[in-house]
This record gives structure tokens, C-alpha cells and sequence, in this order.
């Protein structure tokens, strides 16, 4: 798909928006980026959103990259570039002039009140980003109960263990693999 000047600037601006929203990593604004990319504008499917960020997590290298590969599939390297630029350009000129300012008012109320609050607005972007993810798989019927213990078995495992993430990816992937989810 060949997106117009406009569009791509739009995506740009979009990008650079949820960069300065992204507390927590790019992930947590995946649930805006679905709104844009695939509700508002429809520039890829449900199906296509959900597998670029399954790739792009799968691939190694930083959890950015699902950033690049949305990009991609909604308008080619072009795509790819906006998209990364927009989401890496502003956060990181954020991060480099407040970690400064904040280093030198580490004691602050503000600051610490700040940072304290960052927490539950983190969980609640992830939560959003984690339904989005889901949600295709759970409104199926035949996935849908596959995908429920899938998410229940998930966090069930992240809140009672010490067990690494991946260990939960794979078995997702096999889930899948296997057609449950």
C-alpha cells in the first residue's frame, strides 16, 4: 500500500504522540496503535497488527522493532522509517533532558511522587496492549477458550513464580501450534 504525504505525516505525528505516551516501553501504546492503523484507517488487518508484533517479539533484538515492522506493512521501508523515527525521536530527547533534571532533584517530592505514580499507569497500558492482542482470538469460538487458560495459566505463572517470560512464550507458541488458540 502507497500512503499519501498527509497520511505519512499523520502516521509520523501519531508515532511521536504515543512516544511521548509510552511509559513503559513502545508495547504499551500498541492498543492506540491498533486503533489508528487498523479501526481508523484500516491500512492493515486484525490478523496482520497482530502478527507483526509476534515477529517482531520473537525476532531478537530490542522490543521496539514492532514498531518497524507495523511500519512496513502498512507502507513499505518508507512506513518502517516513520514510524521508528516517530516513536524513537521524541522519547529519547524527553528521557535525555529529564534524566538529567532529575538526577540533580533525586530527593524531590515531585520526583519521587512521579515515579511513584508511573507504575499503575504502566500496568494499565500493558493491560490494554494485552487485550488487544487477545481480543481477535478470545471473540472466536473456536480459539476462545484455548486463548481464556492461555491468558489465565499467563498470569497465574507471572504472579505466583520467578518463571522468565520466554518460558510463557513458548508456551504459547506450542498452544498455537497445536491449533487451542
Amino acid at each position: 500500500m502507497s500512503l499519501s504525504a498527509a497520511d505519512l505525516l499523520g502516521l509520523l505525528g501519531h508515532f511521536m504522540l504515543l512516544s511521548l505516551l509510552a511509559v513503559g516501553g513502545a508495547i504499551t501504546t500498541a492498543a492506540d496503535m491498533h486503533r489508528y492503523i487498523v479501526a481508523q484507517h484500516g491500512w492493515i488487518t486484525d490478523a496482520q497488527f497482530t502478527s507483526s508484533i509476534a515477529i517482531a517479539q520473537a525476532a531478537p533484538g530490542p522490543n521496539v522493532l514492532f514498531v518497524a515492522v507495523l511500519g512496513w506493512n502498512v507502507a513499505g521501508p518508507l512506513g518502517a522509517a516513520v514510524t521508528l523515527i516517530g516513536t524513537l525521536l521524541p522519547s529519547t530527547l524527553l528521557t535525555l533532558y529529564t534524566t538529567r533534571w532529575a538526577a540533580q532533584r533525586r530527593e524531590a517530592l515531585a520526583v519521587r511522587a512521579f515515579t511513584t505514580g508511573m507504575a499503575p499507569l504502566t500496568i494499565g497500558l500493558l493491560l490494554a496492549t494485552g487485550w488487544v492482542l487477545a481480543e481477535p482470538f478470545v471473540r472466536d469460538p473456536a480459539h476462545r477458550w484455548g486463548a481464556l487458560a492461555l491468558i489465565a495459566v499467563t498470569i497465574a505463572v507471572m504472579n505466583r513464580s520467578r518463571i522468565s517470560p520466554i518460558w510463557l512464550v513458548g508456551l504459547g507458541a506450542l498452544v498455537g501450534a497445536f491449533g487451542f488458540a
